[in-house]
């Protein structure tokens, strides 16, 4: 038996295009993804006998193949033929669900890099981004994590500049959104806004922290039933005034996040905010 505890960091997007639907079904997207300390906890005990087990602090939380986790480990032992003699994943679960920041899909990821270290398999990260791509398409970006531009699905990976040391405050708002919805709607409307995806890439390039929280932009805003962009508009308004650079909300959302360069106005905003949003978290660039 052998047992691992590793990290898996939440994702933000500091932007979100979406070009158009594609004949498979999907969207193609282009993103600048940014890993931040935000993380859960998974440990992975193999040669326990029985199976493949799943076992998380959120009841609510699927616990077979469902949970992505769980599918990570099954892609994996196809791809490899490696045969764990049974395989226990206990999550302990940090980053909120239905967020924004690729909860399922990270914790997936971690999977995926925890058993390529402990059976010495040892592929290359391409390798394992592409077994990733079979449980979801935010998991090629997790497994690689860091600053990333990703485009097609997400699977397609172009490693950046690391985002200039900061401080991030995130915002979850108790209301859920609805993926499908938004890209209905995306796909109903023609965006009159659209990120400066080749200014952010110049601005992480000369390590411009101001020019990185100038150009966050996610298209998926534009988008939100009205009462939804209140809320984020408001939490985002917050995160400006308590002295954010920029502030922006992630993937299909609802979570916000403002960009810091003044730890004491972070903690400030996360004090703030705190109050009235169960889901807010103080957390840094990975």
């Amino acid at each position: 038996m052998a047992t691992m505890e590793v990290s898996a960091f939440a994702k933000l997007n500091l932007t979100l295009d979406v070009l158009g639907a594609r004949e498979d079904g999907y969207h193609e997207l282009r993103m600048v993804m940014q890993s931040v300390s935000l993380h859960d906890t998974i440990t992975l005990e193999t040669g326990t006998g029985r199976g493949l087990t799943v076992e998380t602090d959120k009841e609510f939380l699927p616990t077979d193949e469902r949970n992505l986790a769980a599918a990570a480990a099954l892609r994996f032992c196809e791809a490899t033929g490696v045969d764990l003699g049974g395989l226990s994943l206990r999550i302990e679960k940090r980053i909120p669900v239905c967020a924004g920041m690729a909860g399922g899909s990270t914790d997936a990821a971690a999977v995926l890099r925890a058993l390529n270290q402990m059976t010495g398999v040892n592929l290359p990260v391409e390798q394992l981004a592409e077994i990733g791509e079979r449980v979801g398409s935010d998991v090629p970006y997790c497994v690689l994590g860091g600053t990333a531009l990703a485009e097609g699905r997400g699977e397609r990976l172009t490693p950046l500049p690391p985002l200039p040391k900061c401080h991030v405050v995130l915002c979850k708002p108790a209301f859920p959104v609805s993926t499908p919805e938004l890209f209905g709607r995306i796909d109903s409307v023609k965006l009159r806004c659209r990120p400066d995806t080749a200014g952010m890439l110049e601005a992480l390039e000369r390590q411009d922290l101001e020019g990185v929280a100038r150009r966050l932009y996610n298209v998926f805003e534009d988008v939100l039933p009205e009462r939804k962009a209140a809320e984020i508009a408001s939490i985002r308004n917050s995160l400006i005034q308590f002295g954010a650079l920029g502030a922006c909300m992630s993937g299909t959302g609802p979570t916000v996040f403002g960009i810091f360069d003044d730890p004491a106005a972070a903690h400030a905003a996360w004090e703030e905010l705190s109050v009235s949003y169960r889901d807010t978290f103080l957390t840094q660039v990975v």
